[in-house]
C-alpha cells in the first residue's frame, strides 16, 4: 500500500480533460496494473472496462512487451529521425506493412494519435499540391467527430465543447458531415444500425457547394469512440468511398480507436471492408506502454511524392518520430497478436460481452444500448440542467466499486481489453448494473 499523497503534493500537475479541483479534493490514484487489472493506493482491485484510453488491448504489464522495451532502453535508448534511422523503425513499418495484408504501403510514424491526424491531413493537401491541384484545400469532418487536440484535428473534430474556446483560431475552409446518431431510428442496436445511410449523401451537397475542385478531403472514425460510441449505418461507410471516389477526394479513417483489434480484426477498413487512402492508428499500437502514433498510406499517395526533385519530399515530422523503445514495443505487441490469437479470442467472447451490455435494457435511465466488437456504449437520459452529472456519478461509483468504466457527456464507453474471459465480463456488467439500479 503506497502512502497517500497530501494536496500539496497534488498541487503541481495541471491534469488533462480532468476538473482537477473536484480530483483533488478526492484523488482516484492508480499505483500498479497486471493483466485486466489496476490497483489504487489503497491496494484495491480495478477491473479495466476500458483498456487504460482504448488503449491496452493486450492486457497491463504485457511480459513479453516489458521485456522488449527494457531491452531496447538499454541497446539503444534514443535515435534522430530525420536523416538518420535505426533497424527497429524499418522493421516495425515492414510488419505493419503486411498486418494490412499489403494493401497500404507506407508508414508514417508520430508520436501520438493527434499528431497522427495532423499529419494525415497535411499529407493530402501536400499530396494534391504537388500532384498540380493546390486548388484542393478544404477539409471535412463530421459531427460528434473526434480526432484529437492539435488544431487541425480539432477544426476538422465535430464536438463544440472542445472547439468553442478555441474556435477563432480554428482552420478556415472546413466543412461538417452530419453524425449518424439517431435514437428514435436506431436504439439499442448490435452492430450496424439500419437508418442514416442516405447521410452520406451529403457530401455531394458540400461538393455542389465548393466544387470538387476544392476539396482535399474527407476524415471520419469507422465508429466514433469519444463522442459515445457512434456506430455507421449499413453501407454509410461504402457510400462515402464511393462519392470520394467520384470526386477525387481522398478518404481518411482515423483508426486511433479501432486499430489493432477492437472490432476483432485488424483494423476496421477491414471489418467494413471499406478502404480509405489514408488512415491513422496510435494507442493499440504498442498497447500504451510508449506513446506512438502512425499514418498509413497508400502507394498512390506515397508515389507521389517521389517524383519530384531530389531533396525533403515532405518537410514534416516530430523529434520523435520511430523512437526505438515504441518500435520495441510495436514489434512485441504485434508478436502478440499473431502468436497468442488475440483477434481470435476477442472473435470468441464478443456476442458474449455484447449481450451482457445489452442485458442492461430496462434499468433505470437507460436509454440506448449499441454495441459493434469489443465495444460497448450505455446512454442514459440526462438530469434536466445538469447534463454528464448522472454518468459521472456512475464513473466515480464504479470506481469505488473496483470497475473501470470511461463516460463522456452522459455515455457510459466500455472497450475492455482484448483478452477479456467471461468472468471477467460478468464482474464488469454485474457491477455495472447494481450501481445504474442506484443512480439518481
Amino acid at each position: 500500500m503506497n502512502k497517500p499523497l497530501s494536496s500539496s503534493d497534488l498541487s503541481a500537475y495541471w491534469m488533462p480533460y480532468t476538473a482537477n479541483r473536484n480530483f483533488k479534493a478526492s484523488p482516484r490514484m492508480l499505483v500498479s496494473a497486471e493483466g485486466m487489472y489496476y490497483r489504487d493506493d489503497a491496494g484495491n482491485a480495478i477491473l479495466d472496462g476500458t483498456a487504460g484510453l482504448w488503449c491496452v488491448p493486450l492486457g497491463h504489464a504485457q511480459p513479453k512487451i516489458v521485456s522488449a522495451v527494457q531491452k531496447a532502453v538499454a541497446t539503444l535508448d534514443y535515435a534522430p529521425s530525420f536523416q538518420l534511422g535505426h533497424p527497429m523503425a524499418f522493421e516495425l513499418a515492414e510488419r505493419l506493412k503486411q498486418y494490412t495484408g499489403n494493401r497500404f504501403s507506407q508508414v508514417f510514424y508520430t508520436g501520438s494519435g493527434s499528431e497522427a491526424v495532423d499529419t494525415a491531413l497535411k499529407i493530402a493537401l501536400a499530396y494534391h499540391r504537388t500532384r498540380g491541384d493546390a486548388t484542393r484545400t478544404r477539409l471535412i469532418g463530421r459531427e460528434r467527430g473526434y480526432h484529437g487536440v492539435g488544431f487541425g484535428g480539432m477544426s476538422v473534430g465535430g464536438i463544440g465543447t472542445n472547439r468553442k474556446t478555441f474556435n477563432s483560431a480554428l482552420l478556415q475552409g472546413v466543412d461538417h458531415l452530419p453524425h449518424t446518431h439517431n435514437l428514435e431510428k436506431n436504439a439499442f442496436t448490435k452492430g450496424e444500425p439500419e437508418y442514416g445511410t442516405h447521410l452520406a449523401d451529403e457530401l455531394e451537397r458540400l461538393v455542389t457547394l465548393h466544387d470538387a475542385s476544392n476539396i482535399a478531403a474527407v476524415i471520419v472514425e469507422p465508429v466514433a469512440g469519444s463522442t459515445g460510441v457512434l456506430i455507421p449505418p449499413k453501407g454509410y461507410l461504402k457510400r462515402l468511398r464511393e462519392l470520394c471516389t467520384k470526386h477525387g477526394i481522398l478518404l481518411i479513417f482515423d483508426e486511433v480507436i479501432t486499430g489493432f483489434g477492437r472490432l476483432g480484426t485488424p483494423f476496421a477498413s477491414d471489418y467494413f471492408d471499406v478502404e480509405p487512402d489514408l488512415f491513422t492508428t496510435a494507442k493499440g499500437l504498442t498497447n500504451g506502454v510508449v506513446p506512438m502514433g502512425a499514418v498509413f498510406v497508400k502507394p498512390h499517395i506515397h508515389d507521389a511524392f517521389m517524383q519530384g526533385p531530389d531533396g525533403i519530399e515532405l518537410l514534416h515530422g516530430y523529434t520523435y518520430s520511430g523512437h526505438p523503445l515504441a518500435c520495441a514495443a510495436g514489434l512485441a505487441s504485434l508478436d502478440i497478436f499473431e502468436q497468442d490469437g488475440i483477434l481470435e479470442h476477442a472473435n470468441g467472447v464478443a456476442d458474449y460481452f455484447q449481450e451482457a451490455a445489452h442485458s442492461l435494457r430496462g434499468l433505470p435511465n437507460v436509454i440506448d444500448i449499441r454495441t459493434i466488437g469489443m465495444i460497448a456504449g450505455i446512454e442514459l437520459s440526462s438530469i434536466p440542467g445538469k447534463p454528464g452529472a448522472r454518468a459521472y456519478d456512475a464513473f466515480r461509483r464504479a470506481f469505488n466499486d473496483g470497475i473501470l468504466i470511461r463516460v463522456t457527456g452522459d455515455i457510459i464507453a466500455l472497450s475492455p481489453p482484448l483478452i477479456i474471459e467471461k468472468k471477467h465480463i460478468d464482474e464488469l456488467f454485474g457491477k455495472l448494473a447494481a450501481i445504474l439500479k442506484t443512480l439518481d
